[in-house]
């Protein structure tokens, strides 16, 4: 007799079979390809009780199991001042998951919302810097958070079209502020559509962001949260057109000819052409 699965198996399966090529392929391609796990790492999954978070957890959790590159997972859980209902809310959804959740506490909310000017940007930076140091407390040299291929496409455009830049979002990076740490981001290859698509399919319902700005919905589309929304549409308009505008951006951001840009920063200095104007003569450029 055929044994029936519990919910989380059915989960566990939806991700290895029905969505295994937007899902799994990609998350493991995005982990080969950029090197995101060596061996004896331990790495604090962050979790913030969104879909992004939470599908990345899952994906660990069964990486851990099949890899035979081992290492350690610490899924880790900061309450930046939620309230009662929506962090009963990650509870159960961990427990629903079968992801054995470390949850620690913090005020973040109620210092970045007493901030006059971008809220959101300041509770972003709190939220990492006390990630990292939980982490480090816990024995960790990675936090891996849930960014995926279309917050890297987002990201790109709002800088461009917001911070008069070009700025693209990379899988990993050294922390500067807490040395020997590292940041992963396991879902830089997944689109958000189809992490929907899986939530979706399963029946699951995860939190927003859940902060007293998306509580007061005018307020935060009249913010930075707005500026994201805007860049979504936009994307979303162009798509219509252009099928693979998404994967252009991103291919473009693999293949950068800095002979062709007039100034660019690296290490945090910023360098004009002009520098080596006279040392070469580099192909000419329509």
């Amino acid at each position: 007799m055929k044994r029936e699965l519990e919910d989380y198996q059915r989960i566990e399966q939806s991700i290895t079979k029905k969505y295994r090529k937007p899902l799994w392929n990609k998350f493991i391609r995005a982990v080969k390809e950029y090197q995101l796990i060596q061996p004896n790492d331990r790495i604090a999954v962050c979790i913030s009780g969104g879909k992004d978070s939470m599908l990345m957890a899952k994906l660990m959790q069964l990486l851990k199991r099949y890899s035979e590159i081992p290492f350690e997972t610490v899924f880790l859980v900061m309450d930046p001042g939620y309230n009662a209902e929506n962090r009963r809310k990650i509870i159960d959804n961990a427990q629903l998951l079968h992801i054995p959740v470390t949850i620690f506490d913090t005020d973040i909310f109620d210092t970045a919302n007493q901030a006059e000017k971008y809220p959101c940007y300041l509770c972003a930076r709190m939220r990492r810097g006390h990630l990292y140091s939980q982490a480090q407390k816990l024995g960790c040299n990675k936090i891996a958070l849930g960014h995926h291929f279309s917050d890297v496409i987002e990201t790109t455009v709002m800088s461009m079209f917001y911070g008069a830049q070009l700025q693209g979002m990379i899988p990993k990076l050294h922390s500067s502020h807490f040395p020997g740490m590292e940041l992963i981001r396991p879902l830089y290859c997944i689109h958000e559509d189809d992490i929907i698509a899986w939530a979706r399919y399963n029946h699951l319902s995860f939190l927003r962001c859940a902060c007293r700005f998306t509580e007061m919905q005018d307020k935060a589309d009249s913010d930075e949260l707005g500026k994201r929304m805007e860049t979504k549409r936009l994307l979303q308009e162009l798509k219509k057109t252009n099928p693979n505008i998404e994967k252009s951006i991103f291919n473009s951001l693999h293949i950068v000819h800095l002979d062709t840009f007039p100034g660019y920063k690296s290490g945090g200095q910023r360098h004009s052409f002009l520098e080596h104007y006279d040392d070469a003569l580099p192909p000419e450029s329509l």
